[in-house]
């Protein structure tokens, strides 16, 4: 196998070819959501658990190359984004060892974070992928995961031109009553789609769509995470969505 010499090789057995014709486009981070960075890196190398990534970003920065860019990492699960189902054919996985929301949710250290901004870098000097397809494992599988979560500083990697970040929301917003019913929950559906998320073109403010609306806040308005469409997050999911289809700066 072969690794970039930034990192340090712990092979793993879990991974196969990717499908011939498929890029690689996408970048998703998560969480290790485990007790232990060592308890995780032992699972991502444990032929009968059959998950990997392709690295792991220890909390004191040393970065771990699990499995190689060329090949599919088993990470993203079942998943779906801008259209794309199988995120593991296109995408580079990341797992970032935080313990997650089961086992003690904690902020993401400096050392770790600088670490990750420079493997990042990186594989987006490798790889043709866009800003708008640095996601987070609950952006691609919201049904499914948190991770990495509301704690997660995806300001400060847009930042260093990693991904998107909507910026700081104007105070009126926060006047803006949430929206239930009507036209403006169709319009959010309609938002939440342009940026990438696998929602219903119409239908209610149901349970299904405030799963996916606190995927979003968990990525982009982390002042909530519990998918109520207030004024904050509204504003945030138009900025995004522009910005996705190069609207505004940053897609």
């Amino acid at each position: 196998m072969t690794f970039p010499e930034c990192c340090l090789a712990a092979p793993s057995p879990n991974h196969d070819a990717r499908p011939v014709g498929v890029p690689i486009d996408t970048l998703v981070l998560h969480y290790t959501g485990m007790p232990t960075g060592a308890e995780a890196l032992a699972r991502l190398r444990d032929p009968a658990a059959k998950v990997s990534s392709h690295y792991l970003v220890e909390e004191d920065g040393q970065v771990l190359a699990l499995v190689p860019e060329q090949r599919r990492a088993w990470h993203a699960g079942l998943s779906w984004w801008r259209g794309h189902a199988s995120l593991n054919d296109r995408s580079i996985g990341i797992e970032i060892v935080n313990p997650g929301h089961d086992w003690g949710y904690r902020d993401f250290p400096d050392a770790q974070i600088d670490a990750l901004i420079a493997l990042c870098r990186a594989v987006l000097a490798r790889h043709p992928i866009p800003p708008r397809n640095v996601v987070a494992h609950s952006d691609i599988a919201p049904a499914r995961k948190q991770d990495p979560g509301e704690r997660f500083p995806w300001a400060r990697l847009a930042a260093a031109g990693i991904g998107l970040w909507p910026g700081e929301a104007p105070a009126a917003v926060d006047e803006v009553p949430p929206i239930a019913a009507g036209d403006g929950v169709r319009a959010l559906r309609a938002t939440l789609r342009r940026i990438g998320y696998q929602v219903a073109p119409d239908g209610p403010a149901d349970a299904a769509l405030a799963t996916v609306l606190a995927a979003f806040q968990r990525h982009w308005a982390p002042h909530r995470t519990d998918g109520v469409a207030d004024g904050r997050t509204r504003w945030a999911a138009g900025r995004v969505a522009a910005m996705a289809e190069g609207r505004i700066g940053g897609a």
